[in-house]
C-alpha cells in the first residue's frame, strides 16, 4: 500500500492500529533519559500527529510529513486542539526535494519499513541532506524475528545496519514491543538510534 488514496481510505476508516493516541513510548524515553532535549524535529511519517505534537509540547520545533492528506487533516486539527504549532507537510518519501532544513532529531515509527526494499537506498540519501553531524536519528521497524499478521512491516537488523551505516553510527539497535491499545503484547520491533557521522562517505 503506497498510494496516497490508499492511506487516506485507511485514516478515514480509522484502520489505524497504530496510532494509539498516545506518543510512542520509545521516544518519551530519549527525553526522560535527556538523550534529547528540544531542537529542530521532524516527524517522517506522522500520521495524525500524536507524536509531533507531544514533541512540540515539549518545546521541540517540529515538522510532521505524511502521505495522507486525511492524516494531515488530522493532524492539524490535533495541534490547534492542542495550542502548539506544528508544520505539517504533505509529502511522498522518500522525498529529496523537501524543503532545505536540516533538523537536529529525526524520528521515524513506521514509515522506512513499509517502503519497496529499492527505496531504501533513496530515504537514506533523503537523510543525510536531511542532517548535519550529531543529528539523531530514532528509528521503529518490525521485527522479522517475529513477523505476524496482521502487523507491521519486519525487517532484519543487517538490513536497518547495511540501509544506514553510510551515514550514521549506530548508539543503538536493540529488540523492544511496539505500543498497543489492547491488552496484548505489541509486535516485535526494533529501536535503532543513529548519531549523523562527521564525514558520510
Amino acid at each position: 500500500m503506497n498510494g496516497s488514496s490508499d492511506w487516506d481510505e485507511t485514516y478515514r476508516k480509522g484502520q489505524t492500529p497504530w496510532d494509539i493516541g498516545r506518543p510512542c513510548s520509545e521516544m518519551v524515553r530519549l527525553l526522560e533519559e535527556e538523550i534529547i532535549s528540544p531542537c529542530k524535529a521532524l516527524d517522517l511519517g506522522c500520521g495524525s500527529g500524536t507524536n509531533a505534537i507531544y514533541l512540540a509540547e515539549m518545546g521541540f520545533d517540529v515538522t510532521g510529513v505524511d502521505i495522507s492528506q486525511v492524516a494531515i487533516e488530522m493532524a492539524r486539527e490535533k495541534a490547534y486542539a492542542a495550542g502548539v504549532r506544528v508544520h505539517f507537510m504533505l509529502v511522498k518519501l522518500p522525498n529529496p526535494f523537501l524543503p532545505g532544513k536540516v533538523f537536529d532529531f529525526v524520528f521515524d515509527r513506521g514509515c522506512f519499513h513499509a517502503l519497496k526494499n529499492d527505496e531504501r537506498p533513496r530515504y537514506a540519501d533523503m537523510l543525510k541532506e536531511l542532517t548535519k553531524e550529531g543529528s539523531l536519528f530514532l528509528l521503529l521497524t518490525g521485527n522479522a524475528k517475529e513477523p505476524r499478521n496482521p502487523g507491521p512491516p519486519t525487517m532484519t537488523e543487517d538490513e536497518i545496519r547495511e540501509s544506514f551505516s553510510r551515514f550514521f553510527d549506530f548508539l543503538w539497535i536493540k529488540e523492544f514491543r511496539f505500543d498497543t491499545t489492547d491488552a496484548g503484547e505489541g509486535p516485535l520491533g526494533f529501536s535503532s538510534l543513529m548519531k549523523r557521522k562527521t564525514n558520510p562517505l
